[in-house]
């Protein structure tokens, strides 16, 4: 940077390197983002349990020694899957928070 000027040398200085990762953009419009996979399964677990929520996905690592770690490993693999425990999830937590404080849940959907 010898003979490039001031302002020049600032910019250049503030542009990520090429082996850097890009900054992660916001997504205030994905109710998703910022959630894993794993805590989506363990919060239907719990709330659900492995038999109900085998009635409403039929895959046989909920129905059979079901396991957070396997049920992850078929979850990643298997896009059908995965988008309907997401989607059973965002109806859990939407109605969840729709409730008044101190109400009893009861059933959910």
């Amino acid at each position: 940077m010898e003979d490039i000027p001031l302002e020049e040398q600032a910019v250049q200085s503030e542009q990520p390197s090429q082996g850097e990762p890009p900054a992660q953009t916001a997504q205030p419009n994905n109710p998703l983002h910022g959630v894993t996979l794993e805590a989506m399964l363990t919060y239907l677990v719990e709330n659900l349990g492995w038999e109900d929520l085998a009635f409403r996905v039929h895959v046989r690592c909920f129905e059979y020694n079901p396991s957070i770690k396997s049920s992850l490993v078929f979850l990643r693999r298997t896009d059908w899957a995965r988008k309907k425990v997401e989607k059973i999830y965002l109806k859990m937590t939407a109605k969840k928070n729709d409730r008044p404080k101190g109400e009893d849940p009861g059933f959910i959907m």
